[in-house]
C-alpha cells in the first residue's frame, strides 16, 4: 500500500525539523524503500498504519529516532574518491606538520562520518606516511547522527566486502586483524579516532579548533539556508587558513562568500578568508 498523502508530508516535515533533510515530491519509494522493514518489526500491519502512528503520537520518541536513522544515507568506503586523500597527504598535511612543530599537535574532524571508514583512512593515512609525528597529539573526530552507524564505527570491525571497497591489501595487512570473518582496526590506528554523536542541523556543542575539517555528501542533502548556518559554523572552529574538504558534487559557491577554493592537485579544497569572513 502506497503512503497517504498525508503521511508523506509529515515525513518531509518531520525529516526537516528534525535533521534538515530534504526529501523532495516524488520520493515516496525512498520512504516505502527505507521504512517498511521497521514498521513490519514494530507490529504495523501496513506501512502507512505505522506513519500516522508517528503522525498522531508526538511522544513515539524512540521510533521517531529510529525513523531518522533509517532516512539517514550512509554511504561510504575506506579512501573514497582517493583523491582528497592524496592531497591530503602530498600537500596539506607537510603544510601544517611544519607549520605546527612548536606546538606537535593537529585536530581533525570527518564530519557525518558514518560507519568510521573516513575517519580511520585520515588515521592509516598519517600511521604509513607521517612517522615524524607518531609521538604528536593527533586528534581525529569522527561526529555522525545515527547511533547505528556510531556503533559499528566505535567497534572498528568491517567486513570483507567493506575493506574490499577501497582499502589497499597491504595496508589492510598493516592496520587490520583478521577476528573471524571480519577485520578489525589495529588499537594504534584507533587510539587516534573518537566518535560522537552529533546533529549538524541542530545547535552544536563546544568543540576544538581543527587543522583540517572533512563534511563530504553530506551537505548535498540539505537546503541552501542550512548549507549557509552549517559553513557558517566550520569557519568557527576552524584554524586559520585550515582546510575544509567537501564532496566532489558540493561547493560554497553562491552559498558563502567567506570562503576561497583552492586547487591542489586533483581536488578542491576551501580556506577561510578573513576579510570576508569578518562581514559574512
Amino acid at each position: 500500500m502506497p503512503v497517504s498523502p498525508d503521511n508523506f508530508k509529515f515525513i518531509q516535515q518531520f525529516a526537516r525539523e528534525a535533521a534538515a533533510l530534504v526529501i523532495e515530491p516524488g520520493k515516496e519509494y525512498l520512504i516505502e524503500t527505507r521504512l517498511t522493514g521497521m514498521s513490519k518489526q514494530a507490529g504495523f500491519a501496513t506501512l502507512d498504519d505505522f506513519l500516522t502512528q508517528l503522525r498522531t503520537n508526538r511522544t513515539a520518541t524512540l521510533f521517531h529516532e529510529q525513523v531518522i536513522d533509517a532516512l539517514t544515507t550512509n554511504e561510504t568506503s575506506f579512501f573514497r574518491d582517493f583523491h582528497p586523500f592524496e592531497t591530503l597527504r602530498e600537500h596539506i598535511l607537510p603544510r601544517l606538520i611544519e607549520q605546527r612543530a612548536g606546538l606537535r599537535r593537529l585536530a581533525i574532524w570527518s564530519a557525518a562520518s558514518s560507519t568510521g571508514q573516513e575517519a580511520y583512512s585520515i588515521g592509516i593515512l598519517i600511521r604509513e606516511h607521517f612517522p615524524q609525528i607518531r609521538d604528536w597529539n593527533v586528534t581525529i573526530l569522527g561526529t555522525d547522527l545515527s547511533p547505528t552507524v556510531l556503533a559499528q564505527a566505535r567497534q572498528g570491525q568491517y567486513s570483507q566486502l567493506e575493506v574490499n571497497r577501497g582499502m589497499p591489501a597491504p595496508l589492510l595487512l598493516r592496520h587490520f586483524t583478521k577476528v573471524g570473518t571480519k577485520w578489525e582496526v589495529k588499537e594504534d590506528v584507533k587510539r587516534m579516532v573518537e566518535f560522537r554523536q552529533m546533529n549538524l542541523f541542530k545547535p552544536w556543542p563546544i568543540l576544538p579548533m581543527f587543522d583540517i575539517v572533512f563534511i563530504r555528501n553530506v551537505m548535498i542533502y540539505f537546503d541552501v539556508e542550512t548549507k549557509r548556518t552549517i559553513l557558517k559554523r566550520i569557519r568557527q572552529c576552524l584554524q586559520p587558513q585550515g582546510s575544509l574538504f567537501l564532496g566532489a558534487a558540493e561547493s560554497t559557491m553562491n552559498i558563502d562568500p567567506a570562503w576561497t577554493c583552492v586547487s591542489l592537485g586533483k581536488s578542491t579544497v576551501y580556506q577561510s578568508t578573513p576579510a570576508l569572513a569578518a562581514v559574512a
